[in-house]
């Protein structure tokens, strides 16, 4: 059918919002990949006010009709933040869905294009749904691997769709599959021992009584190792907070360690557990009894699967031949031991950007297997 048979429009209160958190649930049902956002969550992450990334990103959602059929979705992005720090005129786009036909992805294309040359935008990267710090790019490989917390899922279909549009690659993204059961120990310590740091280095697991404090540690190492790479923003403090409250389930204190070195933290990695693997069946509800489902699933019959979304080294080890290996190393490594003592089985390491060689080779040398990956694509705007 010709797109001009496509109507696309801006989402409109609190009905059309549902129908657009809704509309991937009727698209991907049944695949294997695939399981569905708790539906209230979805709707505080898309509702300014409970979510403070509001407070620096506008956002335009769309959604695409035929016949008066919802058949499509998309949501347009402009981060004050973003440009605050690059200045290069770019805005994004995010929650992409749609039926597979080429007709309705350029309607919706067409609607967040124009919405973002509206803002005086002249470039769009994406996905980014809502920003860097959520969930980001399309899925190219791995449709049915073990679907996880936070990582976007998307049919086959798609990345040729998106780049019919007119978009082409920026960077990959890729996550690993970690065996937290059989790896193998690292060499960490024997390069921390090479590099004389031996007698320097603690590691410790977070301390939930201290609880905001550990989160500021870990943001700081995080902000201050991750500075340099490509699209970072920094997290604000609303947003940290907002976090700390919002994965306080599946935070596991043996699973957030932290390394030292002269009693300056350094270094951590951090696993959350999969809330994906807990809600697999519920369809986005969370009703009375999925509830208790869900406290039994993770307070009693335990989740196998965990995710890896944070990890990092200090710039000033980072760099060094034997240190910022051996600082990472020492951190999964512990983390591994706490994993295996607690019954996990496995855990999803990324995203790591296709180019960063150090992280990637490290993750690879500890028995980290690539087993996905996620495309963000980029188009100029035609003025």
């Amino acid at each position: 059918m010709a797109s001009s048979d496509i109507v696309v429009t801006p989402v409109q209160g609190k009905a059309e919002l549902k129908a657009f958190i809704q509309l991937p649930k009727r698209l991907y049902a049944g695949q294997k990949g695939y399981v569905p956002h708790l539906d209230l969550e979805r709707k505080d992450a898309f509702t300014p006010g409970k979510n403070p990334l509001f407070e620096h990103v506008e956002v335009q959602f769309f959604l695409a009709r035929r016949a008066g059929r919802i058949v499509g979705r998309i949501a347009a992005q402009v981060d004050r933040a973003y440009l605050e720090r690059y200045a290069d005129g770019t805005g994004h786009f995010g929650c992409l869905a749609a039926e597979d036909d080429p007709a309705i992805f350029a309607a919706l294309f067409a609607a967040a294009e124009g919405w973002l040359k509206g803002k005086g935008l002249v470039r769009a990267t994406g996905p980014f749904s809502l920003s860097v710090n959520e969930e980001v790019g399309l899925l190219i490989d791995g449709f049915e691997s073990r679907p996880v917390l936070m990582v976007p899922w998307d049919p086959p279909y798609a990345g040729g769709r998106v780049e019919a549009c007119g978009y082409r690659k920026v960077k990959d993204l890729f996550s690993y599959d970690y065996d937290v059961q059989n790896a193998p120990e690292t060499i960490g310590a024997k390069l921390l021992a090479r590099a004389g740091m031996a007698n320097r280095v603690k590691v410790r697991t977070a301390n939930m009584k201290m609880f905001d404090a550990e989160v500021r540690t870990l943001v700081g190492v995080f902000n201050d190792a991750w500075s340099d790479n490509w699209g970072f923003v920094p997290f604000t403090q609303a947003e940290i907070d907002h976090a700390s409250k919002a994965f306080g389930p599946v935070i596991v204190p043996e699973l957030a360690v932290f390394v030292d070195v002269d009693d300056e933290t350094v270094a951590f990695i951090v696993a959350l557990t999969n809330l994906n693997e807990a809600i697999r069946d519920f369809d986005g509800k969370l009703g009375p009894i999925n509830l208790a489902k869900l406290l039994y699933r993770l307070k009693i019959a335990g989740v196998g699967s965990t995710r890896v979304p944070l990890m990092g080294v200090k710039k000033k080890f980072r760099n060094h031949p034997l240190m910022g290996a051996g600082l990472a190393m020492i951190a999964i490594d512990h983390l591994r031991q706490n994993g295996k003592r607690l019954g996990k089985t496995s855990a999803e390491l990324g995203w790591i950007l296709e180019d960063n060689k150090a992280t990637n080779n490290i993750i690879r040398s500890v028995g980290g297997v690539h087993y996905k990956t996620h495309r963000l694509y980029e188009k100029v705007l035609a003025g």
